[in-house]
């Protein structure tokens, strides 16, 4: 029965697309970069207005730039924050740690990722309801990234230097960007994600009552 083959390869594909945060700096090939594109423009909008845009950037000196603010606002605002931190409920100190390595590559690094992909929309100033425009087309591309055997992640902190960085990347009046995907091929391998149970997080009709399956 072809449709539960297919969504048999879909649950796989969930469980096991993780955040890669090390990415090699072999080209991506055009093709893969328009399937995933073309991913990101199935999901749904408000309205289905459809005022997303999509730059995708190859340019070295944008990736430099860029890539300095997020460096910056990793080691003067998040790596300081998190290293003082104690791990998310249920994650062991090593793998809070190897987390933060992680992330820390990724600081260094993400200007030599061969690809981004900015989501932008247009509109004022985003909103927690402007993002439910966008983001299920961040998902999307994440899903289709892992489906072609690319490793990608969503990182939104270049954001901490908006302004400059929406500069750099050259957006005009009336548009902003809300995510920064950047994409290769993956240095390690995919694998099984890590995520807190049902049991924890889902409620049944009011907060606090467990949910029965």
């Amino acid at each position: 029965m072809p449709d539960e083959i297919h969504a048999s390869d879909l649950f796989e594909i969930i469980r096991t697309t993780r955040s890669m945060r090390r990415l090699k700096p072999d080209p991506v090939p055009n093709g893969l970069i328009r399937k995933i594109l073309e991913a990101g423009v199935c999901a749904p909008s408000g309205g289905n207005t459809q005022r997303w845009r999509f730059l995708v950037i190859r340019d070295t000196k944008i990736k430099e730039t860029v890539g300095a603010l997020y460096k910056r606002a990793w080691d003067e605002q998040v790596a300081p924050r998190y290293r003082a931190g104690e791990p998310a409920p249920g994650m062991s100190r090593e793998r809070f740690l190897r987390l933060l390595d992680a992330a820390e590559y990724l600081a260094a690094h993400i200007h030599e990722a061969p690809v981004w992909i900015v989501p932008c929309l247009q509109g004022g100033t985003p909103s927690r309801t402007s993002g439910s425009s966008i983001y299920p087309a961040v998902q999307n591309m994440l899903l289709a990234a892992r489906a072609l055997g690319l490793g990608a992640t969503l990182t939104t902190l270049y954001l901490q230097f908006e302004k400059e960085a929406e500069a750099a990347l050259g957006l005009p009046p009336g548009f902003h960007s809300y995510a920064l995907l950047p994409i290769g091929y993956p240095m390690g391998r995919f694998g099984p994600v890590r995520r807190i149970a049902l049991t924890d997080v889902v409620y049944e009709d009011r907060w606090g009552k467990s949910f029965s399956d």
